[in-house]
């Protein structure tokens, strides 16, 4: 790794700086969702336009990461991270002065452009800046608890706002804080490449973008048009067709943007899955939850954000608690619980109605933030383990597309199940909390089988296609 330091730049600095930036990403993927009802109002929205506010951040966020991730490796690490600052704070100050709903979702847009070039940049400036196995596995659980701190403070926040000085400000208030971030990220965080840049891969990059963006287009238009419908046939078939392509296409390219490979290690591919629902379960969770308490209940957002605060609460404290976990133990321990509390969490909303008690939901919050807070750390600690220390930054950026492909897909699922459901929320909701007890199933099944101790063996077939010198990130499960 090629670096040049900067003044003072230790580690933990760099950690520091590096999380007030994520804390930025992680509050804008969920402080939209509680802004939903009024901004439907406000701007005529129907419940497909809503959709689209929260999928298309993390639409963008998913086909952009694995790219923004090898453009920090080639162009440096800090010139990237410190464009996609002043993008995402740009954008979020356009967004809050859109005029209508079409520009709203062009500015969320250029936001998740931005957006995608802090995460897996800041993951790889994080990997490379601690050596030490321990310090690395501590450093993760802090980012941990940051990127969930700021998701599960979303909609807590997101209701003050929009109850004191409107929807607009969810945006405005990232415009301050980005700020900072650039001033620090410019004085204090060292600049880094990788010494052998990967290639651009912009047939990957097209397939990825193509395939995502197919999929959940035809999700959110089934119920309008019909899941038979040619259109809805057409974008399903497009979306199989561009990711055959990726299959067939990447193993052919010296410097693929996905790297197959990381998938025959076990753990690796585990921890994939994992991310994609644990995240579904989140989307689903915030947007359904939301449309609940606001539509169902005729809650103002300010009340809405103040019910959540149990899962907000139960998610910054679990957070740092599973980075410590993951030092101490591995990553089966946390993973596991993770799973059980969401899918337990979840069962509790399955009989709620208008008349569902308030400690009743209190505690299902509860359970689904604890849920939350823990499974970060092992999904990024798990997809980095025994990897080639120069490829971390690939892998972690692959970890992070699947969170965002998890929430896109939890928003798009469970808006199309409220939308073609007879007897629409209400009706709707069993199965909705239903699909989130599943996501906790799998966070389970897949935490006991990646964290196997014959799952370790398939890491050396990963290995195996490295160069010998690469050093790699050690294994810690």
């Amino acid at each position: 790794m090629t670096t040049t330091k900067s003044p003072a730049a230790s580690p933990w600095a760099v950690l520091a700086i590096c999380c007030l930036s994520l804390l930025l990403v992680g509050i804008d993927v969920t402080i939209v969702n509680i802004a939903l009802p009024t901004i439907r109002r406000d701007l005529h929205s129907s419940l497909s336009g809503l959709q689209w506010v929260v999928d298309v951040y993390s639409l963008v966020l998913a086909a952009m990461l694995i790219f923004s991730g090898s453009l920090g490796d080639r162009w440096g690490r800090r010139r990237v991270f410190l464009f996609g600052l002043l993008a995402f704070t740009a954008a979020s100050l356009a967004c809050g002065l859109a005029p209508n709903l079409g520009w709203l979702v062009a500015f969320r847009i250029v936001q998740a452009v931005g957006g995608s070039m802090l995460n897996p940049v800041a993951m790889s400036i994080i990997v490379n800046a601690f050596r030490d196995p321990g310090d690395r596995a501590r450093a993760i659980g802090v980012w941990a608890a940051v990127v969930g701190l700021g998701m599960a403070l979303g909609p807590l926040v997101g209701g003050a706002l929009v109850a004191d000085a409107g929807w607009r400000w969810i945006f405005w208030v990232n415009v301050p804080v980005g700020i900072i971030a650039v001033a620090l990220t410019w004085r204090w965080i060292p600049e880094s490449r990788a010494p052998r840049p990967r290639r651009f891969d912009p047939l990957g990059q097209l397939l990825v973008a193509f395939a995502l963006g197919s999929l959940i287009y035809a999700i959110i238009a089934a119920p309008r048009v019909g899941w038979a419908a040619p259109w809805t046939v057409t974008l399903l078939v497009a979306a199989a067709a561009a990711t055959a392509g990726l299959v067939a296409v990447e193993p052919r390219r010296r410097d693929p943007l996905v790297e197959l490979r990381f998938f025959r290690s076990l753990p690796f591919s585990s921890a994939i899955v994992c991310a994609v629902a644990a995240f579904a379960a989140m989307g689903t969770f915030l947007f359904a939850n939301t449309l609940y308490l606001q539509d169902e209940l005729g809650l103002s957002a300010l009340a809405a954000g103040v019910r959540t605060l149990p899962m907000a609460a139960l998610a910054a404290v679990c957070a740092p608690l599973s980075g410590r976990l993951l030092a101490a133990t591995g990553a089966r321990l946390p993973l596991i619980v993770s799973g059980v509390t969401t899918a337990l969490g979840a069962a509790l909303l399955v009989p709620v109605d208008a008349g569902t008690s308030t400690p009743h939901l209190l505690f299902a919050y509860a359970l689904i933030g604890v849920g939350f807070g823990l499974v970060n750390a092992p999904i990024t600690n798990t997809a980095t383990s025994g990897m080639p220390r120069e490829q971390a930054g690939v892998a972690a950026a692959i970890a992070s597309t699947s969170r965002q492909v998890g929430m896109s897909l939890g928003v798009a699922v469970s808006g199309s199940l409220i939308a073609g459901t007879a007897g629409g929320l209400p009706s709707a909701l069993p199965a909705v909390w239903w699909l989130v007890v599943g996501c906790g199933v799998s966070i389970t099944a897949l935490g006991l089988l990646g964290t196997a101790p014959r799952a370790q063996v398939s890491v050396a077939s990963v290995l195996a296609a490295s160069e010998p010198e690469e050093p790699r990130v050690p294994i810690s499960t």
